[in-house]
């Protein structure tokens, strides 16, 4: 994993932000160009891929079904294709999970954005913490025997403040690069506050996604002060074009 912008780590959060918003090119290293809506299409797909070329943006992040794809689009480029597993509800089995997860690095996956098991978490007793914390590893073990990193999605509007906190502790205890906040396809998106809380809880030991209803450079930059050292958006481009100082940008891709 290599979450740091420059030489300045991610725990140093003003000073990662300082740098990050820097330029556009600093940004765009920091920014997941994701498109995951069900409707999303081959051609899709492929813009998708070219603006993360283009833009060179930290990763290109699809679905499962269009990681080869993804793959064969951004080949020699130097940018990964990210993918999500078991998503978006994290109630798959985690046999399903673990076979996923070795089918798309097969296909050419890097980054592996995993959902944890919601419901089996606000459970709430210790062999369900347990249960949460190998449904995260079965990944992990895959993925970095890959040599690809897992962001852990802990759908943060769904959880308690006590299990926000215990879910960051039980991905970092798996092994997750990164602790991330939302699907975007539920109640609520990133928040400010869960990501002072979950870099409060990572400190040095990860990194901290921010995602769901990232639109606007403001947007961004608030996250980035806060604590995140990666963010997902389908705004990406006109993020960055507004860094750029311009007044209009691309319309952005279809994704959350």
């Amino acid at each position: 994993m290599n979450p740091t912008v420059g030489t300045i780590l991610p725990y140093e959060a003003p000073a990662f932000a300082t740098q990050a918003l820097s330029s556009p090119t600093a940004l765009a290293a920091v920014l997941d160009h994701t498109l995951l809506k069900p409707e999303a299409t081959r051609s899709q797909v492929i813009q998708l891929c070219q603006e993360a070329a283009q833009n060179r943006f930290a990763c290109a992040m699809v679905n499962p079904y269009w990681v080869s794809v993804a793959a064969e689009a951004l080949a020699g480029t130097g940018v990964p294709v990210g993918v999500v597993v078991g998503f978006p509800l994290g109630a798959t089995l985690s046999a399903s999970k673990r076979d996923e997860t070795a089918r798309v690095l097969k296909n050419g996956a890097h980054d592996v954005d995993m959902v944890l098991n919601i419901g089996v978490l606000k459970s709430g007793t210790k062999e369900d913490f347990e249960l949460v914390r190998q449904d995260i590893r079965g990944v992990v073990e895959l993925a970095h025997g890959a040599g690809a990193i897992v962001k852990v999605i802990l759908e943060t509007c769904l959880l308690t403040f006590e299990e926000k906190l215990r879910a960051s502790e039980i991905a970092l205890a798996a092994g997750a690069d990164f602790i991330k906040t939302s699907t975007g396809f539920s109640t609520g998106g990133a928040t400010v506050d869960d990501i002072a809380l979950m870099r409060g809880v990572a400190g040095t030991r990860a990194g901290v996604k921010a995602s769901g209803g990232i639109r606007s450079l403001a947007d961004a930059t608030a996250m980035l002060r806060a604590g995140a050292t990666r963010i997902g958006a389908s705004a990406s481009v006109r993020i960055l074009a507004e860094l750029a100082g311009h007044t209009s940008a691309p319309p952005a891709s279809t994704g959350y």
